[in-house]
């Protein structure tokens, strides 16, 4: 079962984490004695990258890289916290690169434990410091905005509660969908319980398993779901309404709403990427990383996925909200690597 298999992984990598000690290992202060990347010409290297992204979402990318800069890539695609896991298990011994994680907890869960290398100055300056590694060696590549989305035809914004804490009010039984399998909600739980506390969000937990939230497998089946007017609202990524809209047609009744004063219900995650310290190719990795950050690499996200694309100049689809007008919590990414707890948490109360 899915559920079983995220709690292994979890388990693995609270273990290794565990293993490695809670503070970051030292960075090598020289390179490597072998031959490097820089030494090879472009069409020789080969880049081996463990993706936690799709490969139909990430592919196109990879081969518009290759075709630009004749470095092949090689890539591993996976769960996100089923490939972290993989790179602590490997260590020094990984054949990976660079990793592209699908959210800032499973990278900073390889920065804990030392494996991943420092980034130059002028790539992390690419990016607000918000949506990037405090140790300086990871980098978000694009946004990812929890929402209540909501029927237009049931209701208005101004219906919805200020606080995502707000829809364990009565009047909100029966009426919303949610989908506790999903990486992203695991991911708005572990920062509610930053937030909020772990008393806090196990009672919110409760409240909505109280109130008959309705379980979903996939976000996707949420917004179908707020579209037919099977339940109101439903708490899913900003994207899936734009991907269905595209699929679909603009005229669905729904729309995103963005819960304000910093409430953990607007919680910003990254897609984002790190160098193994142990990478063969670092170069050739750091040349990856700059064009997923060119304005080529951030305009794929934007118009392909409706993504924020997070270096400047590129913008987001206009449908959007900007991102510096959504009031996300004052949280550090790199602390949301507790995915043990929150699955934990989530099958203590009956979510899972």
């Amino acid at each position: 079962m899915r559920v079983q298999r995220n709690m292994i992984l979890a388990a693995t990598l609270a273990f290794i984490l565990a293993a490695c000690g809670s503070q970051p290992a030292a960075q090598p202060t020289s390179a490597p004695a072998e031959p490097t990347a820089a030494s090879q010409p472009a069409g020789d290297q080969k880049l081996v990258v463990y993706s936690g992204r799709s490969e139909s979402l990430v592919a196109p990318l990879f081969e518009q890289f290759t075709a630009t800069t004749g470095i092949q890539v090689e890539a591993r695609y996976g769960d996100t916290a089923e490939l972290a896991a993989t790179i602590l298990e490997e260590g020094a011994n990984s054949p990976a690169d660079l990793f592209f994680a699908q959210d800032a907890g499973a990278l900073g869960a390889l920065s804990a434990a030392g494996l991943l290398a420092q980034l130059p100055q002028a790539t992390l300056d690419a990016v607000e410091p918000r949506f990037r590694s405090s140790q300086d060696n990871w980098v978000g590549i694009s946004g990812r905005a929890r929402v209540v989305v909501y029927n237009t035809e049931q209701l208005q914004e101004s219906d919805l509660p200020t606080s995502i804490t707000g829809f364990v009010a009565p009047e909100w039984k029966g009426r919303m969908g949610w989908a506790p399998t999903n990486g992203s909600f695991q991911a708005f739980v572990t920062a509610m319980r930053q937030q909020l506390g772990e008393e806090a969000t196990r009672e919110w937990i409760e409240g909505m398993l109280a109130n008959e939230t309705k379980t979903y497998e996939r976000n996707t089946a949420i917004v179908q779901a707020v579209a037919a007017g099977e339940i109101a609202v439903g708490f899913v990524n900003h994207y899936y309404l734009y991907q269905l809209q595209k699929e679909s047609g603009d005229s669905l009744p729904v729309a995103n709403y963005y819960p304000g004063q910093g409430d953990v219900g607007a919680l910003v995650n990254i897609a984002g990427v790190g160098v193994l310290t142990s990478a063969a190719n670092p170069q050739a990795a750091q040349e990856l990383i700059d064009y997923l950050l060119s304005a080529e690499g951030q305009t794929y996200f934007a118009e392909q996925t409706f993504e924020y694309p997070l270096a400047a100049g590129v913008p987001a689809d206009p449908r959007l909200r900007p991102l510096d007008e959504i009031e996300t919590p004052a949280l550090d990414l790199n602390t949301l690597s507790d995915l043990q707890g929150t699955l934990k948490l989530l099958q203590d109360v009956g979510a899972l």
